[in-house]
């Protein structure tokens, strides 16, 4: 059995009806009783409510299951509690954290998890389960890989919880990983021209994405590069916290940014969760100038995630999990999102 938290989010909506439509056995949860109540009714599915400073009723939802999913962001707040109630109650972890720190917090709790038996698997969404099976992949054809390049470009819309971690983001800096350790670096701080397949985009340094820990834990490639096609609104925001993040930080900046994200939609509308697309681009080089390339194709990142996340859910039920912190194609390896809808992969 599967608890969810964060059912009601527009993530955890999308994860709980493939779910359904999956027949995964699973639980709602959340802080809002209402809304997953209209929802569990709606989906003929049970569930729990319980706030996360609750340890005794966390872990009394818990009781019974044997997977937890944390799909409630921004995860910087969400994620260590519910890391923490996973621990207590002996329940495999997994969520859709995709940032640096989230990543960080799971790995400092490796030894306990080994000690009680538990797997932190962060990243079970579009950030990173995609993107660890291209590394992994890559590292397995070019077994002495001494860079890696990670990039991606995605067609839709962007939810709250989204635009609010990049605002964290923006707010807390960067790194880079350089000869096996992280090394603080602005946004945006380097471009390249990468081929998503149909001819050269702009994809700007990405110094928060959580490859740039789940990468080097899958392959112990030293030096690793993680970018993303970003927006053109929020191109400029991560360009000018390059050069001037003292205005990007202040608390006036951040609260107009804020407020703007507040007065967004939920998420994506079905329309542009439809129409869009995802696509991964790796690259691997060892010393010797070797190459290797690939892509990975796959739907609109949203619908992604839910589909990964159940697949991911699905496969510890079945018994593919170790303890302590991993990532998804440590475990899973790089083939597993192949069987999902619309996900295919080419050497370049």
């Amino acid at each position: 059995m599967v608890l969810l938290y964060g059912a009601s989010g527009f993530m955890g909506e999308l994860i709980a009806r493939e779910a359904a439509r999956q027949k995964l056995p699973i639980t709602l949860a959340g802080r809002t009783e209402s809304s997953l109540a209209a929802l569990g009714a709606e989906l003929g599915l049970p569930h729990r409510v319980f706030a996360l400073d609750n340890p005794d009723a966390a872990r009394q939802a818990l009781g019974g299951h044997q997977v937890l999913i944390n799909a409630s962001g921004p995860f910087h707040l969400t994620a260590a509690p519910l890391l923490r109630h996973a621990l207590n109650a002996g329940v495999q972890s997994l969520d859709l954290a995709g940032e640096v720190e989230d990543f960080r917090a799971a790995q400092a709790l490796d030894l306990e998890a080994v000690a009680r038996g538990v797997m932190l698997m962060p990243g079970v969404g579009f950030g990173v389960f995609p993107t660890d099976s291209v590394a992994v992949y890559l590292h397995r054809l070019l077994p002495d890989a001494a860079r890696l390049t990670l990039a991606f470009e995605t067609q839709g819309g962007v939810s709250q919880g989204t635009a609010q971690t990049v605002l964290y983001g923006l707010a807390h800096g960067g790194v880079a990983r350089r000869k096996g350790a992280l090394i603080p670096v602005p946004a945006a701080w380097k471009r390249r021209q990468t081929d998503f397949g149909a001819g050269p985009r702009t994809a700007l340094f990405n110094p928060w994405r959580a490859d740039l820990v789940s990468a080097y834990a899958s392959t112990g490639i030293p030096d690793i590069d993680t970018y993303s096609v970003i927006p053109q609104p929020l191109a400029t925001l991560m360009r000018l916290d390059a050069v001037w993040p003292a205005l990007v930080r202040s608390r006036a900046v951040q609260g107009l940014l804020q407020r703007q994200v507040a007065a967004q939609g939920r998420g994506p509308s079905a329309a542009e969760l439809a129409a869009g697309r995802t696509v991964v681009y790796g690259e691997a080089q060892n010393r010797e100038g070797q190459r290797v390339a690939a892509r990975l194709f796959g739907p609109e990142a949203y619908l992604f995630s839910a589909q990964s996340a159940v697949l991911a859910a699905r496969l510890v039920l079945d018994g593919q999990h170790r303890p302590g912190y991993r990532t998804p194609a440590e475990v899973f390896g790089p083939d597993a999102l192949l069987g999902l809808p619309g996900v295919r992969r080419e050497l370049l």
